[in-house]
């Protein structure tokens, strides 16, 4: 009899891994998590965006020499790759650059953010054909970057403060913060919505789904929750939140599979409809490092999944937009949020050099720094009680040198095991061996582990 291989060991781990992370979302959306996994199979770097899930489940079987009793207990954006950083208007009107999702936050190892965000750097590098030295000096850059801003703001209270603008920044991420400086809520509206008898109203994709009266009313209940929800700026206007218009649609992106969403249309600031406001409500997911951060105190800490991406990104962003906050239907919790014309993703396809890259990566370093120690003891919450700077800088000590190297070599190995993972998942995608998940998508489900 043949003996299995640590290969067909490490192939049922990845299709265990997903199946218990998403048996729920997958019996309830089959077709979205096929197309899901479908853009995973392109290629390592979109299998490991989308598999956030085995990333921790690794981190639970690695000793982690950085990280301690306070180290430990940091908010983390919890799926930090190279694509989940662009800008955003911030609440007091800024067009910022920094992490652009917050669906996976949670509390847990800070080093957990740097080593995601390292490995995919390195994934994201070798389809740009960078030598491993290469590799290793723009990681560099970037883990210097990220403890020199963390000492900065140990002598300083500006960490709540501080934020990459077009003042300050440089290169590709200038360039970002200008283009979405030109953009407009108009274009944002004139893409999704049509007029009509001088009303506004969601234009009929195939995206869109109208309701039916009773779940309308549904969404109409969860609205006026979310309304208690929010903080709004005293230097924005008013919104009435008056809905014009309500329909389905899909989840957004890899990470979102599966997940209810509406899109609501809200009066403006005024009765000009070139100030109409789109909402986003969609379903909040189990964020990945909850799935090993067994502390039932934190878990405590949140109503809802809406609730606890709404309250993380608050934490992380500091001056989060106005419209931001969470709702429930049926007991599920949603996260609100503006669609705004104003977010917009940095772009790796036209930087092909390591020049070029390496002031991102650099200014990629101080963000993360920021979103770190900015959710700390001087937020609104209490969950996290102490200064994060000054807990990293003591864990840290006199091994700064041995901190970035260890993330280095982990980020190159990690990202060869992603490689092979992500073979792996296609063999198995293919085979038919993904239960419900199949080509045809004929085979039935299985229920999450308890």
């Amino acid at each position: 009899m043949t003996q299995p291989t640590r290969t067909d060991d490490r192939s049922r781990l990845i299709v265990d891994v997903l199946v218990d992370a998403f048996a729920d979302l997958m019996a309830a959306d089959a077709d979205a998590f096929r197309t899901k996994f479908r853009k995973m199979a392109a290629d390592p770097f979109a299998f490991y965006r989308g598999s956030a899930c085995l990333f921790y489940a690794d981190m639970a079987a690695t000793e982690d020499r950085w990280c301690d009793e306070r180290t430990s207990r940091v908010w983390i954006q919890g799926d930090l790759h190279a694509e989940n950083f662009g800008t955003y208007m911030d609440g007091a009107g800024r067009i910022v650059f920094d992490v652009n999702d917050f669906d996976e936050a949670y509390i847990g190892h800070l080093s957990w953010d740097l080593r995601r965000f390292a490995a995919s750097f390195a994934l994201l590098a070798w389809r740009k054909a960078f030598g491993d030295d290469v590799i290793a000096g723009l990681l560099r850059e970037y883990l210097d970057a990220y403890l020199t801003q963390v000492e900065a703001f140990s002598r300083s209270d500006e960490d709540r403060s501080f934020a990459l603008l077009r003042e300050n920044t440089v290169g590709a991420v200038h360039d970002v913060i200008l283009e979405t400086s030109a953009r407009t809520r108009l274009g944002l509206l004139d893409r999704l919505t049509v007029v009509e008898n001088h009303e506004r109203r969601f234009a009929d994709t195939p995206r869109n789904r109208r309701l039916d009266d009773e779940e309308r009313e549904r969404v109409m209940r969860a609205l006026e929750r979310y309304r208690e929800t929010v903080h709004p700026p005293r230097r924005r206007r008013d919104v009435a939140f008056d809905v014009k218009d309500v329909v389905g649609t899909g989840g957004f992106g890899i990470g979102s599979a599966g997940l209810p969403a509406y899109n609501v249309l809200l009066e403006g600031y005024d009765q000009a409809l070139e100030n109409d406001v789109v909402l986003s409500m969609k379903q909040g997911n189990v964020p990945a490092p909850s799935r090993i951060v067994r502390d039932p105190g934190i878990r405590r800490y949140f109503e809802n999944e809406g609730h606890r991406t709404s309250l993380s990104q608050r934490a992380l962003q500091a001056n989060a937009s106005q419209f931001l906050g969470w709702t429930e239907i049926g007991g599920v919790g949603f996260v609100v949020a503006e669609l705004s014309p104003y977010e917009l993703d940095l772009d790796w396809e036209d930087l092909t050099e390591p020049e070029e890259i390496g002031p991102v990566m650099a200014q990629l370093g101080r963000a993360t720094a920021k979103l770190h120690c900015v959710g700390d003891a001087d937020s609104d919450h209490t969950l996290v009680p102490f200064q994060t700077e000054e807990a990293i800088l003591a864990m840290i000590g006199d091994r700064r040198q041995g901190f970035v190297d260890d993330l280095v070599e982990f980020a190159h190995g990690y990202a060869r095991q992603a490689q092979e993972d992500h073979r792996l998942f296609v063999d198995a995608f293919r085979a038919g061996s993904i239960p419900g998940i199949s080509s045809s998508g004929s085979q039935p489900v299985p229920q999450a582990s308890s």
